[in-house]
């Protein structure tokens, strides 16, 4: 097909080509400067130690100093870990981009599930592997390089914000934005921590499902008996935990908690063979639930198990057990309170207790859904950067998981467009073992992210 045959988005300009030469000369270096990150053990939980997440946000200011910004500064609230703000003031006339990653990485988990060890980047086929490489250190590298590549050519004010505590749920982020809220004040807001469609087919995330957990318990006995004395007339409490667990899903594995909604489902599906393999499931193991994939994992609710506290078989004793407790991960359909769908998953569970079983639930985390407009002139921007950069039109995707800050920065910026992009693939494993990042992909998201604050600054 010819240029005057494609459509206007895929007609590369001649500014792409000048960026896109750019951005191949500057990527040898951007790509030293990821690896060098990926070697600072950023691990932001608290078991591991805190100085290495201080080391890497001064790594990570000294890279936005050097990519021309003058105003750099680690900043944190009480008891926060260490954010990198780094700011360039807009033309006269032009708008304000805040440019979001965060520096702070999941723990390793056990080094011999590695192939490579987690904090040595190494490339294996074109894929560069270590901790963080991709979640979401690439997403710093995506923001240095733009910047990089524009360099006293930016048209657009710029503050970038690196945080430090992302892996452990934000917790004083909300803090953070009330505190800095002058600071961080943007007309548009782009998050690097999402996901493509595929190597070679870029992504931008219109929604996110948002985000409850609980921990349920339930009790039978005030004390454990013997279970041979009384077992027969008295079942054990992780039994009845397990009875109740079943009635959240019906047969077919889809959610059946009265009160939880679903959105449309998608334009597009995700093809089973693929997800089988991406997901690792076993052979033989049927998935949940019914209708296109992309609708299970994106606009429909989720209920996991994610923690389970019953006496371990190591130490069992011969009793039956008085007492069990399960956490209950539910990610929630774009369109869902999440107050409404806790008191939903409360009423279910205490609704149906088995054999009159004491159930008490217990609150944890809440975070709301994120459903973008997907024709504002900022998402309208951003599909043209993309289609340039990768020469084919980016896929409208939603993301399963869940990014609660997002209703954060909605709250203290209102009016500011918010984008969702990110540098990883369907075989990035993030959060797990062998986690990557393409190489080839994040040159075309630094060059899209170039060529998205260029057409901001021109509207």
């Amino acid at each position: 097909m010819t240029d005057a045959a494609l459509p206007t988005s895929l007609v590369p300009t001649d500014r792409t080509d000048v960026l896109r030469q750019r951005t191949a000369a500057a990527f040898g270096a951007l790509r030293a400067d990821l690896e060098a990150l990926v070697r600072i053990p950023s691990v932001s939980n608290a078991e591991f130690d805190q100085a290495h997440v201080a080391a890497s946000a001064d790594a990570a200011a000294a890279l936005l100093r050097g990519a021309g910004l003058d105003d750099v500064r680690v900043l944190s609230v009480p008891s926060g870990a260490p954010a990198v703000v780094g700011r360039r003031p807009a033309p006269a006339g032009a708008p304000t981009v805040l440019l979001y990653a965060h520096h702070d990485v999941q723990p390793p988990g056990d080094d011999a599930d590695w192939t490579s060890p987690p904090f040595e980047p190494t490339e294996r086929d074109g894929r560069l592997y270590g901790r963080g490489a991709a979640d979401d250190k690439a997403g710093v590298i995506a923001h240095v390089g733009a910047l990089r590549v524009l360099g006293d050519e930016l048209g657009v004010g710029v503050t970038v914000f690196l945080e430090g505590e992302e892996e452990i749920g934000s917790p004083t982020f909300i803090d953070f934005l009330r505190t800095h809220r002058d600071l961080l004040e943007a007309d548009v807001i782009v998050v690097a921590d999402s996901t493509n469609w595929a190597v070679g087919v870029p992504g931008l995330t219109t929604s996110l499902r948002g985000l409850v957990d609980c921990v349920v318990e339930v009790a039978v006995l005030e004390h454990a008996v013997h279970s041979g004395m009384y077992g027969g007339a008295v079942l054990d409490a992780p039994t009845l935990l397990a009875r109740l667990i079943s009635t959240l899903h019906d047969d077919e594995g889809t959610v059946a908690v009265d009160g939880l909604v679903s959105a449309p489902d998608p334009s597009v599906d995700y093809d089973e063979a693929a997800f089988r393999a991406d997901a690792s499931v076993l052979d033989g193991v049927r998935l949940a639930g019914t209708g296109p994939i992309t609708a299970r994992l994106w606009t429909r609710p989720a209920i996991g198990v994610i923690g389970f506290d019953a006496p371990r078989v190591a130490s069992a004793s011969n009793t039956i057990t008085p007492r069990a407790s399960a956490k209950l991960s539910v990610r929630l359909a774009p369109g869902q309170d999440p107050d409404a769908a806790m008191d939903a998953l409360r009423s279910h569970l205490v609704g149906h207790a088995p054999f009159g079983a004491r159930v008490t639930v217990t609150d944890g985390e809440k975070g709301k859904p994120f459903q973008a407009p997907t024709d504002s002139p900022a998402m309208q921007a951003a599909r043209w950067a993309f289609a340039q950069s990768w020469g084919t039109e980016p896929v409208d995707i939603g993301v399963g998981g869940s990014i609660p800050f997002i209703a954060d920065l909605l709250e203290v910026y209102p009016d500011a467009a918010i984008l969702v992009t990110g540098v990883e693939d369907p075989d990035s494993r993030a959060h797990g073992a062998d986690e990557s990042v393409h190489l080839g992909e994040l040159e075309r998201v630094v060059l899209a992210e170039a060529l998205l604050l260029e057409r901001l600054a021109t509207r």
